[in-house]
C-alpha cells in the first residue's frame, strides 16, 4: 500500500492491550508472578539490611550508605523491571521465530520489523517489581532528606533528569539485549549468548566506585566506554542520592558520555539488526 504510514503508538498499544487480555485469562499464574516477584525485592531488601549491619558504606569512601545504596538499588529494580516487561520476552521469542519461519510474517508487515520484533509481548506482572522500586525509592529519598547530619537537598534539575537518564539505561540495556538476539540469525539458537546477558548486565548492579581498585579497574574501564552497563544504573541513582553539587568533573563527564553511549548502542544494536535480517533465509525458500 503506497504511502500507508503505520502509527506506532497504536500498534504498540495493541500488543499492549492483548499482553493484558492474555494475561487476564491466567489470573492466578498472574498473580503468582507477581507475588513471587515482591518476595524476591523483600528479600533483596533483607540481605541488604544485614549487609549494613557490618558496614557503613557499600566500598571504603565511596559515600554509597544504606539509603543512598537503596536509592541505587530502587533504580536498578525500575530500569530492569522496564527491560523485563517490555523487551526480554520478545528477545527470548526470537530465536524461536527464525527456527521456525514465523520470522517471515514479521518481514511482511508493512511496519519497521525491530518493532514488531522487540514490542509483540508485555509482561505485566514483571511492572511488580516497578512498583517495589518506585516505592523503595520514595522512602530511601524521605531518609536521605529526613535525616539530622547533613540531610539530602532535593534539586529540581535532579528530578528532572533522573527520568531521562533511566529511559536512557533502558535503551542501553535494550540495545545490548537485542544485540545478542540478532545473533540467532547465525547461529540458529543463541541460549549461550543470551544468558551472556545477564553475566555482563550483573556488574551494572553495585556502584562503579567499588570496581575502581587493583585489577577491577579494568572491568570498570571494560563496561563503562566499551559495553557501558555500568552507566546505566549508576548515573541515574548518583544524579538523585547525591547532591548536584558535589558530583565531581569526572561524573558529569561521565553523565555526558552516558547520553553518547545510549545513541551509539542504539545505532550499533540497529545496524546488527539489519545487518543479520540480510543474512536471514526464509522458510519458505
Amino acid at each position: 500500500m503506497a504511502g500507508y504510514r503505520p502509527s506506532y503508538l497504536n500498534v504498540f498499544l495493541t500488543f499492549a492491550r492483548n499482553s493484558l487480555v492474555r494475561d487476564m485469562s491466567f489470573r492466578t499464574n498472574f498473580i503468582l508472578q507477581c507475588i513471587s516477584t515482591i518476595s524476591w525485592t523483600v528479600m533483596n531488601i533483607g540481605f541488604y539490611l544485614i549487609v549494613f549491619q557490618y558496614t557503613d558504606s557499600i566500598g571504603k569512601g565511596t559515600g554509597w550508605g544504606r539509603d543512598e545504596f537503596f536509592v541505587f538499588l530502587a533504580t536498578t529494580w525500575i530500569i530492569n523491571s522496564l527491560v523485563q516487561t517490555f523487551f526480554m520476552p520478545n528477545a527470548q521469542q526470537f530465536s524461536e521465530l527464525i527456527r521456525s519461519g514465523n520470522l517471515d510474517f514479521a518481514l511482511l508487515k508493512p511496519i519497521d520489523t525491530q518493532f514488531v520484533i522487540s514490542f509483540p509481548r508485555v509482561d505485566w506482572a514483571a511492572l511488580s517489581n516497578l512498583f517495589m522500586g518506585i516505592t523503595l525509592l520514595f522512602y530511601s529519598l524521605y531518609q536521605l532528606t529526613t535525616r539530622i547530619d547533613s540531610p539530602l537537598v532535593l534539586d529540581w534539575r535532579a528530578i528532572l533528569m533522573y527520568p531521562f537518564y533511566i529511559a536512557c539505561g533502558t535503551v542501553i540495556m535494550y540495545s545490548v539485549m537485542i544485540t545478542l538476539a540478532s545473533t540467532s540469525v547465525w547461529l540458529g539458537r543463541n541460549q549461550t549468548l543470551y544468558n551472556f546477558w545477564f553475566y555482563i548486565t550483573n556488574f551494572s548492579r553495585y556502584p562503579m566506585e567499588i570496581y575502581k581498585v587493583g585489577w577491577g579497574i579494568a572491568l570498570w574501564a571494560f563496561f563503562t566506554f566499551l559495553i557501558p552497563v555500568l552507566l546505566v544504573v549508576n548515573i541515574p541513582a548518583r544524579i538523585m542520592a547525591r547532591p548536584l553539587n558535589t558530583m565531581t568533573s569526572q561524573m558529569w563527564q561521565l553523565a555526558c558520555f552516558a547520553i553518547l553511549a545510549t545513541l551509539l548502542c542504539f545505532l550499533f544494536s540497529r545496524r546488527v539488526f539489519v545487518r543479520a535480517l540480510k543474512s536471514y533465509r526464509s522458510a519458505s525458500s
